[in-house]
C-alpha cells in the first residue's frame, strides 16, 4: 500500500511517501527547484518520491494533504472582517490566490498527479503531531506541537499512544509563540520564515535587557505555559509587516534595515526574546508532563527548530528523553499527513521498541551512484580522482587534518533544514581560524553564526554536557569544562560581538561564545560512510569531531545533485570536492564561465 504526503502553500513545500507504512523517501521542492523555501505545488518533490517507490499515481492507495484549507481560508477571512478596514491590501493580495487555486486543493491534486483515488485533509496540527510521533522510538510519549499558525491552533499538547494519536489543548491565532517570534526576527532586520535562527545564534552576544518590556507588554504567561498576546503591538493580523508603531515606540525606534550593521541592540532583544520563549516551552513541557504523565516526549512545528529551547527542556524539563521530527517545520508535514493515513486512516497496528526509530537518520531524498556522478564529470571535462572507500576516507582525513575545507557529498540527501553528512562542507573543529573562513569565504553570511559539531555518538560525553544521542542536530548542549579554555581579565570584559574571536575550547571552531554547540551525534547505523570518516579523523588527530554545515552559500537550498555541489565547489573558497568515491581539488579545475553574476540568483535570507 502506498500513500503520498504533501505540504504546500505557506512555505517549505514538500512531499513524503510511505510503503506500508515505511518511509520510503521525502524532500522540500526548494531542493530541486533551487529556490528556497519554495511554498509551490511540490511537483517535483512528488516526481521524485514516485520514482523512489517505483510507482506511478495511478497505484497510490491514498494522498493525505497536510492541511484543511477550508479551515485556513474561514480563519482568514474572520481575521481579515475582525480588522477591516484596516488590512485591506493584504486582503486583496490573498483572497484571489485563494478563490483561484487554495480552495480547490482536492481537484489540484488530483489534476497535477492525473490521480483519480482518495484525498484526506488532517489539520495541519495533526500532521505535525504524528510527524513527531509515528516515526519516533516511543510506543507511547506525550505530544507537543508549537509554530506560527496552522487553520487555526498555534500550539497544541497531547499523547500518543500506539496507533492512535490524541490532542487534548491548543492555543489558537493570533496568540502565537512562532509569530511572536517572528516579529522579533522582522524587528531586528532579518527575514521572517527563514532568519528566525540567526536570532537564537545571535541571542548569546547580548544580555535580557529588554525581557521586562516584552512580559509585561506584549505577551501575559500562566504557570501551565499558556499564553495570549497584546495585539495592540503587532500587525500580522491587518498588515503587511510583523510590527507597528507602538512596538517601534516600546523599542525605541524603527526595525533594522535589513543587511546593515548588526548593534548591540539587536543582540539585547535576541537575547531577551530568547529567554523568553526558553521559559514558554519550559512551563508547556512541566504542564504536558503533568496532564499526561509520561516520561517521553515528541516534538515538532517550527518552533521545534529551537534548538536551545529543546535543551533546555531535556536539561531542566520533566522528561527522560525528547524525540524531535528533523524537518519539524511546515515540510514534515507532509510526512505526518502520509502516516496519519496509514495509522489512522487505514487503522493498522504500530509496534515501537522504545530505542530506534523509523526516520533513517533523515536520510530520504534522491542518491547518486559512481556511474551517475561519473556521467557529470565526463559531461563538464572535469579533473577528478575515483578512489577506493578506504583510500577516500584516508586522503579526507587528512585533508581536514591539514585546515582544508571539504565539499561532502554522499548518499541519500537530507530531509529537513539540516545537513547531517550527506550534503555537508566539513572542516576541522581544532582550527581557530575555521568559523571565520566558512563564514565569510565560503557561506558568505553573518560573521557571528555559529557552525555545528557532528561528533561520533559513542564519544559524545567525552566531548560536550551530554549522554543522550542528538542525530538531528536539534538539540545544544555545553562543551565540557574541562575543555575549555580559562579567559583572560581582558577576555572577560568584551562586549557583543567583541566576544566573537575569542578562542573557548580545544574545539574552538564550534564552541559558541556561550560554551554551547547545536551538536549532531553520528551513528554508524544509519550514516556508516561519514562515521568512519569521523572514526579515521580521530585515529589520525585524537580528535573525534569536526565542523559540519550545510553544503549551500547564504540565500541557497542545501545543494541537491553533482551539477549543485559542483556549482557551489566552484563559486565558493571550498578546496576540496567530495562526489561518492571521486575526489576533486579546486587547483586543478578551469574556473566556470560566464558565471560572474551568480549571488544575483539567490535571495539572500
Amino acid at each position: 500500500m502506498y500513500i503520498l504526503g504533501i505540504s504546500a502553500f505557506y512555505h517549505d513545500s514538500a512531499a513524503c511517501i510511505v510503503k506500508n507504512g515505511e518511509i520510503i523517501a521525502a524532500a522540500q521542492e526548494e531542493r530541486f527547484t533551487r529556490k528556497k523555501h519554495d511554498h509551490n505545488f511540490p511537483q517535483k518533490a512528488i516526481e521524485y518520491c514516485l520514482k523512489e517507490a517505483g510507482i506511478t499515481a495511478n497505484q497510490l492507495d491514498l494522498v493525505a494533504f497536510y492541511d484543511k484549507p477550508f479551515l485556513k481560508f474561514e480563519r482568514l477571512l474572520e481575521t481579515y472582517l475582525t480588522y477591516a478596514p484596516i488590512g485591506f491590501q493584504s486582503f486583496i493580495k490573498a483572497i484571489p490566490l485563494w478563490i483561484k487555486e487554495k480552495l480547490w486543493m482536492k481537484e489540484m491534486i488530483k489534476d497535477k498527479l492525473g490521480y483519480e483515488g482518495k484525498v484526506i485533509f488532517p489539520e495541519h496540527h495533526e500532521s505535525h503531531a504524528a510527524s513527531a510521533f509515528y516515526p519516533s522510538p516511543f510506543q507511547k510519549a506525550a505530544i507537543i506541537t508549537m509554530d506560527g499558525v496552522g487553520e487555526w491552533t498555534t500550539t497544541s499538547f497531547g499523547f500518543g499512544d500506539r496507533n492512535d494519536i490524541q490532542l487534548l489543548a491548543d492555543i489558537k491565532f493570533p496568540h502565537s509563540l512562532g509569530l511572536l517570534y517572528s516579529a522579533f526576527t522582522f524587528y531586528t532586520g532579518f527575514k521572517v520564515n527563514s532568519g528566525e535562527y540567526k536570532v537564537m545564534g545571535l541571542a548569546p552576544y547580548g544580555e535580557p535587557k529588554y525581557k521586562h518590556l516584552i512580559y509585561d507588554h506584549l505577551i501575559d504567561v500562566k504557570e501551565d505555559g499558556s499564553f495570549r498576546m497584546n495585539m495592540e503591538y503587532f500587525n500580522y493580523c491587518q498588515g503587511l509587516t510583523m510590527t507597528n508603531e507602538k512596538f517601534h515606540k516600546l523599542f525605541g525606534g524603527p526595525p533594522r534595515v535589513p543587511e546593515t550593521k548588526l548593534t548591540q541592540k539587536e543582540m539585547d532583544l535576541a537575547r531577551s526574546l530568547q529567554e523568553v520563549t526558553e521559559e514558554i516551552v519550559l512551563k508547556i513541557g512541566n504542564h504536558v508532563y503533568k496532564e499526561t504523565g509520561l516520561k517521553d516526549v515528541c516534538l515538532a512545528g517550527g518552533v521545534a527548530l529551537n534548538c536551545v529551547a529543546n535543551g533546555r527542556l531535556l536539561r531542566e524539563g520533566p522528561f527522560d528523553n525528547i524525540w524531535i521530527q528533523p524537518a519539524a517545520g511546515d515540510a514534515g508535514g507532509a510526512l505526518g499527513a502520509a502516516l496519519i493515513g496509514w495509522y489512522k486512516y487505514f487503522n493498522n497496528p504500530r509496534t515501537a521498541d522504545g530505542k530506534t526509530d523509523q526516520q533513517k537518520g533523515s536520510y530520504l531524498g534522491p542518491q547518486f551512484s559512481d556511474e551517475e556522478i561519473y556521467s557529470f564529470i565526463q559531461s563538464k571535462n572535469l579533473k577528478a580522482k575515483k578512489l577506493n572507500d578506504d583510500d577516500l576516507i584516508n586522503t579526507v582525513a587528512d585533508l581536514i587534518a591539514d585546515e582544508k575545507v571539504i565539499g561532502w557529498f554522499d548518499g541519500r540527501m537530507e530531509f529537513g533544514p539540516r545537513a547531517l553528512g550527506a550534503r555537508s562542507i566539513i572542516g576541522d573543529a581544532r582550527s581557530p581560524k575555521m568559523q571565520a573562513t566558512m563564514n565569510i569565504k565560503i557561506k558568505f553570511r553573518e560573521g557571528f553564526r555559529p557552525f555545528a559539531p557532528s561528533v561520533l555518538y559513542e564519544k559524545v560525553s567525552e566531548y560536550f554536557e551530554i549522554d543522550k544521542e542528538s542525530p538531528y542536530m536539534l538539540l545544544v548542549a555545553d562543551v565540557k569544562k574541562e575543555r575549555r579554555r580559562k579567559m583572560t581579565e581582558e577576555e572577560e570584559k568584551l562586549w557583543g560581538i567583541d566576544k566573537l574571536n575569542v578562542i573557548r575550547s580545544d574545539i574552538p571552531a564550534i564552541t559558541h561564545v556561550d560554551y554551547s554547540a547545536r551538536l549532531q551525534t553520528v551513528h554508524k547505523e544509519t550514516n556508516p560512510r561519514y562515521h568512519k570518516l569521523i572514526e579515521t579523523f580521530e585515529k589520525k588527530t585524537g580528535c573525534a569531531v569536526i565542523i559540519n554545515t550545510s553544503f549551500n552559500v547564504r540565500g541557497e537550498p542545501i545543494v541537491c545533485t553533482p551539477e549543485d555541489a559542483y556549482k557551489c565547489f566552484m563559486r565558493t573558497n571550498i578546496d576540496y570536492l567530495v562526489l561518492g568515491n571521486y575526489l576533486l581539488a579546486k587547483e586543478e579545475q578551469t574556473p566556470l564561465q560566464e558565471d560572474i553574476d551568480w549571488r544575483k540568483q539567490f535571495q539572500l535570507d
